[in-house]
């Protein structure tokens, strides 16, 4: 018999607390790290780590996966970027607690608020819960490829106590009641905390605003106290600083947060940011990088009227020859010109790049790129993807558009980078490679970040807003989410749109390369940028050994 399962030989270790990395091997022995530094005795496998890096597997802790692990245990594209562990059930939205003539509602709120398609929800989970923790035991079942911790939210609690008066009535002390019952069950049987969503363009099939969105502060007050007993985590998104002051008083806090592009936006909101958790446990997270609506001719075109609808309707074979037609993309650019033009703003529009690596540091926008040619920006649009075959895409930058801002937000000890929404608007946005940037960019690239710090951003920092004591470090007795990763190399390539949801409905992928080994619990689950087929991930509830 082996003395070890897996030992990690050779490379530079970051054991993700903010130590300075040292050369050593890791051993690995069901599921754990059993050994550290110099290993000696015989494994199953070995993995040469020379002149690579090993860190703890990185925690994803904004995700939108609670739909597609029904169907795609793999969890991609996450599972390529070295992340080992995802939390569900963020922005309020979750599918349990669910009575069975809710589920269609839950359903649907999941695809008007999050764009994954409700046929492809209700075929592709097995609905066998109605609380939280039957919920829990379905995902049990499934084997995914990473660990997965969850919140319970908002919404499906509210609908579930309040039915249809959820949407805009207070709730009475009743209520209010069995809601804290509600959750404070769920913790127990292993949710890691609560998420709410006061974002009022978050709304249900109908229009309305999902249910909780503008419920009074006592209420969100009164969970948090219920949550704030267990130590567990309140998650809230659109929620104002007076809010989330309040909530801080009782429980962990975690909220989105960004800037725009205007000078000192970056050093204001992380001002703002470090005053609002002075003396409170309250952590953000952000973009890595301008997020928005990604387009193109392999994707959705946000341009609709004339030709452009024409355009829309073709296959993506038919679309290419198609502007490369020179009268049809003469009847193209005229639409363009004529009033009222397009509702994206194409100075806000920015290529992404000819290279199998996206390039998303270009800092003149496809306006801007066409008045340096010469050129209608529906002219360079059309030039562009005649010479990359239609492969062309471009983000419009809706959020954190600017990397000095970004940079100076992140000066901030409460900020984590992220923010990726993996599986969520999976045909519109794709930041779920966010760590692969942080290494490539943000460290390699820029030296933003030391060494010490990226990985501490991504691993034993999360894991600590999470709740989570036996991951995110590599140290002994600790779980064996490991990477073993190419710095050199590291890096996101091109989203690519793939039709393999249930229905063939479409999605964004984004592959990764520069990671030698993924190990998740001890199992490589990722070598050399492809997936093993082993899928050794596990749901983690809270304050229990997972």
């Amino acid at each position: 018999m082996s003395d070890f399962d897996v030992i990690i030989r050779g490379g530079t270790i970051v054991d993700g607390m903010g130590s300075e990395p040292f050369a050593g091997d890791v051993g690995v022995k069901d599921g754990r790290i059993t050994a550290l530094g110099l290993v000696d005795g015989s494994a199953d496998q070995v993995i040469d780590a020379a002149g690579r890096i090993v860190t703890p597997g990185f925690v994803d802790i904004h995700t939108h996966l609670d739909a597609q692990v029904g169907w795609d245990p793999d969890m991609t594209p996450i599972s390529w970027h070295g992340i080992t562990t995802a939390l569900i059930g963020n922005c309020g939205m979750t599918f349990a607690p669910c009575k069975p003539e809710h589920r269609e509602l839950l359903a649907g709120m999941m695809e008007t608020v999050e764009d994954i398609p409700k046929d492809a929800i209700l075929g592709g989970l097995s609905w066998e819960w109605e609380n939280y923790g039957e919920y829990l035991d379905a995902l049990d079942k499934l084997g995914a490829a990473v660990n997965v911790a969850g919140l319970i939210g908002h919404a499906a609690v509210r609908y579930y106590v309040m039915g249809e008066p959820s949407f805009d009535a207070d709730a009475n002390e009743a209520e209010r009641a069995q809601m804290k019952e509600i959750v404070d069950a769920a913790i127990k049987a292993g949710a890691f905390g609560f998420s709410t969503n006061r974002f009022d363009q978050h709304v249900a099939p109908d229009g309305r605003p999902i249910p909780g969105t503008f419920c009074q502060p006592e209420e969100l007050e009164d969970i948090a106290g219920v949550v704030g007993a267990h130590g567990g985590l309140m998650q809230a998104v659109g929620a104002d600083f007076e809010v989330l002051g309040k909530l801080a008083g009782s429980s962990r806090v975690l909220f989105s947060y960004g800037t725009g592009s205007q000078a000192g936006a970056g050093a204001a909101s992380a001002k703002a940011l470090d005053e609002l958790a002075e003396g409170r446990d309250v952590t953000a997270i952000s973009h890595v990088r301008g997020s928005g609506f990604i387009f193109g001719l392999s994707a959705t075109l946000p341009m609709r009227r004339g030709k452009w609808g024409q355009l829309n309707g073709m296959s993506f074979p038919e679309r290419v020859a198609a502007v490369r037609d020179d009268s049809f993309a003469a009847e193209l650019v005229a639409v363009a010109k004529a009033p009222p033009g397009v509702k994206i703003p194409m100075d806000q529009a920015f290529f992404m790049g000819h290279g199998d690596i996206p390039d998303y540091t270009i800092d003149q926008s496809i306006a801007e790129m066409a008045e340096a040619a010469g050129e209608h920006w529906s002219e360079t649009f059309i030039r562009l993807n005649r010479e990359t075959e239609g492969k062309a895409l471009f983000t419009h930058r809706m959020f954190s558009p600017s990397f000095r801002e970004q940079s100076a937000l992140f000066q901030s000890e409460h900020i984590y980078p992220g923010l990726g929404d993996a599986g969520a608007h999976v045909s519109l946005i794709m930041d779920a490679g966010w760590s692969s940037f942080m290494l490539s960019y943000w460290h390699r690239e820029t030296g933003r970040f030391s060494l010490p710090e990226v990985i501490h951003k991504m691993t034993a920092g999360p894991a600590r807003v999470i709740g989570l004591t036996d991951r995110g470090m590599l140290a002994l007795g600790k779980r064996a989410d490991i990477n073993v990763i190419n710095l050199e190399e590291v890096s996101e390539l091109q989203p690519e749109m793939v039709n393999d949801f249930p229905g063939g409905a479409p999605r964004f992928i984004q592959r990764a390369k520069g990671y030698d080994a993924v190990l998740v619990n001890g199992v490589v689950s990722i070598l050399h940028d492809q997936p093993t087929g082993q899928r050794a991930g596990k749901v983690l509830r809270f304050g229990s050994a997972a």
